[in-house]
């Protein structure tokens, strides 16, 4: 192995490391900044629903042929940044519930 490949080997890595290290610390800081039970349970099923299709987007990338693999990024850049904006209308919407039922009791 030539140093040029052993250094992109560990740039892989590396940079597979860090980015689900962020994940993990942005999901987790997600979920422990909410303000009550429901919008709690809310972001733990979103956080799961958003590491199962990041997932399944990666796998797909490396399994499909390469005219599909591309094709993917289609849907992908329409879902996430829909489901980005849907689920945080959604999150404010639960917030509002909740604080207007913890002051009217």
């Amino acid at each position: 192995m030539s140093p040029n490949q052993f250094g992109g080997w560990i740039g892989g890595v590396l940079g597979v490391v860090l980015g689900v290290a962020g994940g993990a610390i942005g999901t987790y800081y997600s979920i422990r900044n909410t303000h009550g039970p429901r919008e709690r349970g809310f972001m733990v099923r979103a956080a799961i629903v958003t590491w199962i299709a990041g997932l399944t987007f990666l796998v797909l990338l490396f399994v499909l042929p390469s005219p599909w693999r591309w094709l993917l990024w289609i849907p992908y850049s329409i879902l996430l940044p829909t489901g980005i904006i849907l689920g945080n209308r959604r999150q404010q919407q639960i917030r509002r519930e909740e604080t207007a039922t913890s002051t009217s009791s």
